[in-house]
């Protein structure tokens, strides 16, 4: 199996796990103000879900042979259009569109077209490059874009904005329609600009005057406490694995009698991060991770990687929540299924399908749901999610606090 980053890749289609989904439209928020005072959980923020396995499609799919359809429908409307609009037309613009609204047709949110600006914002996103921001963490809940949490020493902790805030205005614009993704693009800019955000608090809007800063964004990080490593990772991008297994080691040489990994709030990422990771538990040669699709033409397997279990006798426990999604559900399936470790928290996310990316003409993109992925334990968790051995609440409340009972949990464990 060939692998490759998406920098590297020469094939034209590449493989994924758990892209993205597309926003769903949202209520806009004007006429929603009464209802604002929602029960407050944890959602899922912006989770960049990409896998390096490269992959032919059309091999995967068992050479299924490509089927066409007639335009004749479409070339009236915009023969129609073109006539007898009272102004100018973008071609670019339009044909675009149609691309998008012909993928968005498939009703799959884990399906659609990006142009050449979105798809290169994507590979940024993947490797944690968004620039400058604000330090938020968004996520939807109730058809509302909320903050999930705000990030130590980043300009909106900072001015006192808080978790659980719904995002209302960005220079005064209300983007309080606008799906996540699109949110995070009007909070983010280049360092040292300004941004006016305007949250609703308890029915009233609160505004802040917040400047853009280079956020600290690393994929893993490590703390202790007594006899507890505290291993978090953020994500899983191309120096997830190796950081993580330096992080592990480190907490064996200081003989910690349990780690603690902290996969909260953690979107996913490469599918190859994620089987390192596992395969710091897991033992040489047992699966992580099967995918595939329903008809039976596609179907990978992935393995644990020889010689790298150096956690399989240390006792763990892992952290999840709502926003745990992709990627960070194959480790914590492997390890509850092999029983390996002990998860504390809320129910995942539930990302449990498989999408590839295929490359178009003039730096396109092209997402499409492909397959499903199974536990090694053979359960599919999409739409449904993990559900944790010892479920433990977390509310917006007390992350303002920086009260962490899921935490205290584990740390009794």
């Amino acid at each position: 199996m060939a692998k490759t980053t998406a920098k590297e890749s020469n094939n034209p289609t590449r493989s994924i796990y758990n892209a993205p989904s597309k926003p769903e439209k949202k209520v806009n928020l004007t006429t929603t103000v009464i209802v604002a005072a929602v029960t407050m959980a944890i959602g899922v923020i912006v989770g960049i879900n990409f896998d390096k396995i490269s992959n032919n499609i059309n091999t995967a799919l068992g050479n299924r042979a490509a089927t066409s359809i007639s335009f004749d429908e479409l070339n009236d409307v915009y023969g129609e259009l073109s006539s007898s609009f009272d102004g100018s037309l973008d071609r670019k613009k339009v044909i675009e569109e149609a691309k998008r609204g012909l993928v968005n047709a498939a009703g799959d949110k884990y399906t659609y077209y990006m142009n050449a600006k979105e798809a290169e914002e994507f590979d940024k996103e993947l490797e944690g490059d968004v620039g400058a921001g604000i330090g938020v963490e968004i996520g939807e809940r109730d058809g509302l874009v909320k903050v999930l949490r705000t990030t130590p020493d980043n300009p909106a902790r900072k001015a006192g904005v808080l978790a659980g805030d719904i995002i209302y205005k960005a220079d005064d614009e209300d983007i309080s329609g606008l799906g996540v993704e699109d949110v995070a693009k009007k909070l983010r800019g280049e360092a040292g600009t300004k941004v006016k955000l305007t949250v609703m608090r308890d029915n009233k809007e609160v505004s802040f005057d917040l400047v853009r800063e280079i956020i600290n964004n690393v994929s893993v990080y490590s703390d202790y406490k007594g006899n507890a490593a505290i291993i978090t990772i953020t994500r899983f991008d191309s120096d997830t694995g190796k950081l993580a297994r330096e992080k592990a080691q480190e907490a064996i040489d200081k003989k910690v009698k349990k780690v603690i990994i902290d996969l909260r709030g953690n979107g996913g990422g490469y599918v190859t991060a994620a089987q390192e990771v596992a395969s710091l538990w897991v033992e040489s040669g047992k699966l992580i991770v099967e995918q595939k699709s329903q008809s039976g033409l596609y179907n990978e397997k992935v393995y644990a990687k020889g010689g790298s279990a150096i956690l399989k006798n240390t006792k763990t426990i892992v952290l999840v929540n709502g926003s745990t999604a992709s990627a960070s559900e194959i480790v914590a399936g492997a390890l509850q299924d092999y029983d390996l470790a002990k998860l504390i928290g809320e129910k995942t996310y539930g990302k449990g399908s498989v999408q590839a990316l295929q490359k178009l003409t003039g730096g396109e993109l092209l997402r499409v749901t492909v397959a499903k992925w199974y536990t090694p334990k053979g359960k599919n968790i999409n739409g449904e999610g993990i559900v944790p051995d010892k479920e433990v609440e977390r509310t917006f409340d007390q992350i303002n606090k920086e009260e962490d009972p899921q935490l205290d949990a584990a740390l009794k464990e």
